[in-house]
């Protein structure tokens, strides 16, 4: 008889927002009058910048013709875009990644999750807490843990991000060989300074780890002190995947386009402690199982890298950073405290009670949503995150029936 995979047992109901959106969903159909101001999810709500909008078109023209037509692309992703990638993301700040080392995708969620299937069952896994729930959800449909129980799922190793340690977890207190980090972190919306990054690195190259290096938010970066890329820190192409994304850069969440880095140097070992390069492993899985972005939305995003695209994306990020500045100011003036929102189009709030208590509270006074800090890890009891994609007004009005609501 078919049998399932009883793994997926292990986890939770629903996914986290799936479960907001069905709170959602019960509160507009009980209060049809009532407008509702979504702050939860982190979709973008700007149109595509013009530069992506036109390459688009006029790549679904090429596609129109008998010569400009094209049918099943490179799975890793056509040169021009590879290239544009590695000059401008990565060589521009002085990371040396190569175009061949760069694997297009459509998104980051999907290869964060399905990177774990290069490594054994036995591999252990670090996973900070709070965090974006797609790490520890697709560990644990692989068998990567046993059973949840005070918020956890046993055999997975914690790292702590808390208000003590300023949002930076530490060190793993016992082995580990895969950490999942992200940075600016979603939810927190902190940061990481490069001294700290490299105590992460040194970490990895002396235990024969591999840190997973989620920087989908890296372009709300502001301060050029701080690293855009693991690749900035030295070593870390032995140690170290990468994954990017357009989602939040230029607005792809709907286009989908997403890229995840693979240096050559990068090794996974065996039983026997041979070494296997992870590009190989990567592309064996990537050739196998993905088809490839679709060529026009690949241009749309080579567009990007553009002066005409790099200026009109700059505007897009800095209008959700303008939101971000009126939400924390509005938070500040009700007396929370809150970190994020300077590099990051989330603001982390500490309501000091319950997260989805604070959730529903919001939502039934103000109609705005936002997320519970609960639904990102044990840490993140007691938190919000709001986030900052949305218009400029949804968010004044959003922050002034708040301020209504707990004043």
């Amino acid at each position: 008889m078919i049998t399932v995979n009883e793994h997926y047992a292990k986890l939770q109901a629903s996914y986290l927002f799936s479960d907001i959106a069905k709170r959602v969903a019960a509160f507009q159909q009980s209060n049809p009058d009532k407008d509702v101001i979504k702050l939860g999810i982190g979709d973008v709500t700007n149109p595509l910048p013009p530069v992506c909008v036109q390459a688009f078109h006029a790549a679904i023209d090429e596609m129109a013709t008998e010569a400009g037509f094209r049918g099943y692309g490179p799975e890793q992703g056509y040169d021009f875009l590879r290239e544009a990638i590695a000059v401008n993301d990565f060589q521009a700040r002085g990371a040396q990644v190569q175009a061949d080392e760069i694997f297009v995708s459509d998104g980051a969620k999907c290869d964060s999750g399905n990177i774990q299937e290069l490594f054994s069952l036995e591999t252990r896994v670090a996973i900070p807490d709070p965090v974006y729930p797609v790490y520890l959800d697709t560990n644990v449909m692989a068998g990567r843990t046993g059973g949840y129980a005070d918020g956890r799922y046993s055999g997975i190793v914690y790292l702590e991000s808390n208000r003590e340690n300023n949002y930076i977890p530490a060190l793993p207190s016992e082995p580990v060989d895969l950490i999942y980090l992200c940075f600016p972190n979603n939810p927190t919306g902190s940061t990481i300074t490069k001294e700290q990054l490299k105590v992460w690195v040194d970490y990895a190259r002396a235990n024969k780890a591999l840190i997973l290096f989620d920087a989908a938010y890296e372009a709300f970066i502001r301060d050029e002190s701080l690293p855009h890329s693991i690749y900035e820190i030295e070593g870390a192409r032995e140690v170290a995947i990468e994954f990017r994304s357009l989602s939040k850069t230029a607005g792809f969440t709907g286009t989908r386009c997403a890229y995840t880095v693979v240096p050559k140097e990068c090794m996974a070992y065996d039983a026997q402690g041979n070494g296997h390069s992870l590009h190989a492993l990567w592309n064996r899985r990537h050739c196998t199982k993905f088809n490839g972005v679709s060529y026009p939305v690949q241009r749309a995003a080579a567009a990007i890298f553009t002066p005409e695209g790099k200026a009109q994306t700059k505007g897009l990020i800095d209008g959700y950073l303008d939101n971000a500045k009126i939400i924390g100011s509005a938070i500040t003036q009700l007396g929370f405290e809150y970190v994020g929102g300077d590099h990051s189009p989330y603001i982390w709030v500490w309501g000091d009670r319950d997260s989805w208590d604070f959730f529903d509270l919001l939502l039934d006074k103000a109609g705005v949503v936002c997320t519970p800090g609960a639904g990102f890890g044990r840490c993140g009891q007691g938190y919000i995150r709001i986030s900052a994609f949305n218009s400029r007004e949804n968010v004044i009005t959003a922050m002034e029936r708040i301020s209504q609501a707990l004043g």
